[in-house]
């Protein structure tokens, strides 16, 4: 099969081991591999804090992903462990930059818990706006430092 060529050599000798991988399994050791405390993956990988990528397995890598994993079962998408994650979660928070596969994935799995609890998207509201996300972006978040700090300058740490 066309397919076995990049997963046979990935996966089966894992699954050999009882190892299973997943798409933020993935993410997770090559960020550990690249080893940059600079990067945003970096600080995650170092908390612990999974990321996930539902593109990975979207298009015709997904399509490769869902035929081999027919042969070969064992292999999970993270759509199972984000949708579990976000189910279990006491509260939830989205924010997301742009409206793409990530975006349909993080709102599906919080209509399982009747929606996202902080940080709810709302759909259409930047029609129209334009702006570059990897600039607008950390200036909305300074901005939300900046007027917290103001807050609570002097206040004293319980």
């Amino acid at each position: 099969m066309f397919y076995a060529i990049p997963f046979q050599g990935v996966f089966e000798p894992l699954a050999d081991r009882g190892i299973r991988w997943t798409p933020s399994k993935v993410i997770h050791r090559l960020v550990k591999e690249i080893n940059n405390p600079e990067s945003v993956y970096y600080l995650a990988y170092k908390n612990n804090i999974p990321v996930f990528s539902p593109a990975l397995t979207d298009g015709a890598i997904g399509d490769m992903v869902c035929l081999f994993s027919i042969e070969n079962p064992g292999l999970i998408l993270d759509i199972i462990e984000l949708n579990n994650l976000v189910t279990v979660a006491n509260s939830t928070g989205a924010i997301t930059l742009g409206r793409s596969v990530a975006t349909h994935h993080i709102c599906n799995a919080n209509s399982w818990r009747g929606g996202a609890d902080y940080a709810v998207p709302d759909e259409a509201v930047s029609w129209g706006v334009f702006g570059d996300a990897t600039i607008i972006f950390p200036l909305l978040v300074a901005e939300m430092f900046a007027v917290h700090a103001n807050t609570t300058a002097g206040k004293k740490k319980e």
